[in-house]
């Protein structure tokens, strides 16, 4: 029975779990959004909310526990930077997890996990609200595509003139 544990193993040991939670909540925190599977979102919120719990803290300390976790000194700058200053009247729930959908191959649950109140950059594509994916194109699109193509009419002249040259 599992009373008063808490945690996904996720089919890992110990260290390796550690590593990638570590390495994800850089990520998080660099990108603002990453994508991952749904059991290690959940996860993932859990330890991402107390770091930048730390990082609204500010002190030495907090500062010394949240480089135990995230060995990159850019990230850590902005963890006790612009993101505690974003987070500084917000009481908790820093994160949010969206769900996107199953994966090809394997057919894992995927999701979307991003921090609230994050800045959009111009360096991110405008993609459609549900499911990331662009916007198809409209049929006049296609109609125009379809005539792009040579008719049966032009080619014949071209066959025409081969064999007379041949003859």
């Amino acid at each position: 029975m599992k009373h008063r544990v808490a945690g996904r193993r996720l089919d890992r040991t110990t260290e390796h779990r550690i590593a990638m939670f570590r390495n994800q909540v850089t990520q998080l925190l660099r990108h603002e959004r990453i994508v991952t599977t749904t059991p290690k979102a959940k996860e993932l919120k859990r330890i991402a909310d107390k770091v930048i719990t730390l990082g609204k803290k500010g002190t030495p300390h907090a500062r010394r526990i949240a480089f135990r976790d995230i060995r990159d000194g850019e990230v850590i700058e902005k963890l006790f930077g612009p993101i505690a200053e974003r987070y500084a009247s917000r009481a908790g729930g820093y994160s949010r997890i969206i769900h996107k959908g199953k994966r090809h191959g394997d057919n894992a649950d995927m999701s979307i996990i991003e921090l609230v109140d994050r800045v959009v950059t111009a360096a991110e594509p405008e993609k459609a609200e549900k499911g990331d994916k662009p916007a198809k194109p409209a049929k006049a699109e296609k109609a125009e595509k379809k005539s792009d193509k040579k008719a049966p009419a032009e080619k014949a002249p071209k066959a025409k003139a081969k064999k007379a040259k041949g003859e």
